[in-house]
């Protein structure tokens, strides 16, 4: 991360924080519709070839990132908050039934704040070690999240 980066007062964290021109809600129907996900949620030319989300406290989520060779890369995660327009919280610690998973990498807390006419956006990633907190660096956390930021603000742009 960079010097500029913002601080969070866990030690695994990292986050990307702005202010986006688009209203709460719209941004939680990005994160939350599986179809409009697949339109932001990875990088380009990266894409999403599967999503299905049980978005409620206990709910599953799966999305299976696909990279430009084809391959993909599953991702199951659990629901642990959600307020409408306004927080998500899942992680991947837990399977179905609240199995534990063999290697829980991170939690994610999303929070949707308006502020003057627009919505404070902040994806944060709290690591379950510093071990995944560098490992997370290292495939790119600060670029690929801003990009998919940056994809996420154009969608919204186009849903009003």
């Amino acid at each position: 991360m960079t010097d500029n980066a913002p601080v969070t007062e866990h030690a695994n964290d990292l986050l990307i924080t702005r202010l986006i021109p688009a209203s709460a809600h719209t941004l939680f129907r990005c994160w939350t519709e599986p179809e409009l996900l697949k339109q932001w949620f990875v990088p380009r030319p990266w894409t999403i070839a599967r999503a299905e989300m049980d978005v409620r406290p206990g709910g599953q989520s799966l999305v299976v990132m696909r990279d430009p060779d084809g391959n993909e890369y599953p991702n199951l995660g659990t629901y642990l908050e959600v307020v409408a327009d306004q927080r998500l919280v899942f992680t991947d610690a837990y399977g179905p039934g609240w199995t534990p998973a063999d290697k829980p990498f991170m939690t994610a807390i999303i929070s949707f704040e308006p502020e003057d006419g627009q919505t404070r956006y902040t994806a944060m990633a709290r690591h379950w070690t510093e071990e995944a907190r560098q490992q997370h660096i290292a495939m790119g956390f600060e670029q690929g999240w801003n990009i998919c930021a940056d994809q996420l603000q154009a969608l919204a742009a186009t849903l009003g």
